[in-house]
């Protein structure tokens, strides 16, 4: 916490001097330019395979279509002289890591959403690597998200330049995206300075499974979870001994064969859980209680136990509708509550770029009818100068 603190003093301090610095102790990147120009974006579309491109099309259209469906509305009742408006936030800037994998569907996931919010401005921030630029995919996602500006910073000190402004980087409104711990830590000290949409931890998935479940579909989709991080939390639940012990053969069987398998071991052995209830319902008791990132539904007919999902970021109805679609494209952002948060907290969606305001337009005739009640409430917890402004009012009404 003292180490991130000293990073965002620095970055409030010194600006891109210390952006630049940082960039080269933590990310072996010495930065000629803090912000990607334009013409590296257009060149980026000559090395990304069209097959990707046209795939990544895809993705933004679903997400914009899911997000699109899914924005509020506004609302007056006239009769009883109130509503709500909805405004979206000025400005976003959206968190993508780096690390050992260009994550080209967190763009589209984190700033589509913002976009459809009605966001003016949203920003990227994502590091170069030793001697590398931005990966170019990640500069094709973000023209297709329609992306204003990206900056090749990363870590703790991208977040603390997001939330305070540098020479180079504007300051913004909001925060969003998944990060390390660095970056996590770094969300939560800038919060109220800037507003963020939630602390993301490592990344967790629930496959409550019955005796109908499909063994490969599972295994899959746990180590499909796996590979993520050695901390993932691939979590499988069944009501099936046989179907327990099937799924941890086909894992083992499938693991040997994939790019990621150290990473994919680690998160199964030490992460990884597999348990065997009596019922359903204490499988979802148990689901619930750890309130996962996804729960994914491997039983038979899943659409009627979807009432029975109390605590979790996304679900998973059935064995098509597999938790790397919602990775990628099946419209939802990727961007989900982890470590229980999902108790209080939801994915990333446009309500995390709107604020509510109530509006409040009574008529004359209705203000006199409840401005008897309000004098009275005030008056009762002493607030005089409440009770004889709506007094006043009453007064008035009389004359």
């Amino acid at each position: 916490m003292q180490a991130v603190q000293a990073i965002i003093d620095r970055v409030r301090k010194d600006g891109d001097a210390a952006l630049r610095d940082l960039s080269i102790k933590f990310d072996g990147a010495a930065l000629d330019a803090i912000e990607v120009p334009r013409s590296a974006i257009d060149r980026a579309y000559d090395e990304v395979p069209g097959e990707l491109v046209d795939a990544l099309d895809l993705s933004a259209s679903r997400v914009r279509m899911f997000h699109e469906a899914s924005m509020p509305k506004g609302w007056t009742d006239f009769k009883q002289g109130y509503g709500e408006v909805f405004n979206p936030v000025e400005s976003v800037g959206a968190y993508i890591p780096g690390g050992s994998a260009p994550l080209m569907s967190t763009v589209l996931m984190s700033a589509i959403p913002a976009r459809v919010a009605g966001v003016r401005e949203v920003f990227v921030a994502t590091p170069a690597g030793k001697g590398k630029p931005v990966h170019p995919a990640v500069l094709v996602a973000a023209d297709i998200a329609r992306v204003d500006r990206v900056f090749q910073v990363g870590g703790a000190q991208a977040i603390a330049a997001l939330a305070y402004g540098t020479e180079s980087i504007p300051k913004v409104d909001m925060v969003c995206g998944p990060g390390n711990i660095f970056v996590t830590i770094a969300k939560k000290l800038v919060y109220g300075d800037v507003g963020i949409d939630g602390l993301y931890g490592p990344t967790e998935t629930v496959v409550i499974g019955d005796e109908t479940a499909n063994i490969t579909f599972c295994a899959a989709d746990l180590i499909a979870q796996a590979e993520h991080d050695v901390m993932a939390r691939p979590v499988f639940i069944t009501t099936s001994l046989e179907v327990a012990e099937a799924v941890s053969r086909e894992i083992d069987i499938r693991l040997a064969r994939l790019d990621r398998a150290d990473t994919i071991r680690a998160s199964v052995d030490h992460q990884g859980v597999i348990a065997v209830v009596e019922t359903l319902e204490h499988a979802f008791d148990l689901a619930n209680a750890f309130a996962p990132e996804h729960m994914c539904l491997a039983i038979r007919d899943p659409w009627t136990h979807v009432g029975r999902v109390k605590h979790a970021g996304a679900i998973f109805l059935g064995e098509f509708s597999h938790e790397v679609l919602g990775d990628y494209v099946a419209g939802p952002s990727h961007v989900m509550p982890t470590a229980g948060t999902a108790r209080f907290g939801s994915g990333l969606n446009v309500r995390s770029f709107l604020k509510v305001s109530p509006v409040i337009g009574l008529d004359e005739a209705t203000a006199m009818v409840v401005a008897r009640a309000a004098s009275v409430i005030g008056r009762a917890e002493g607030l005089t100068a409440h009770a004889e402004a709506a007094e006043i009012r009453e007064e008035f009404g009389k004359g």
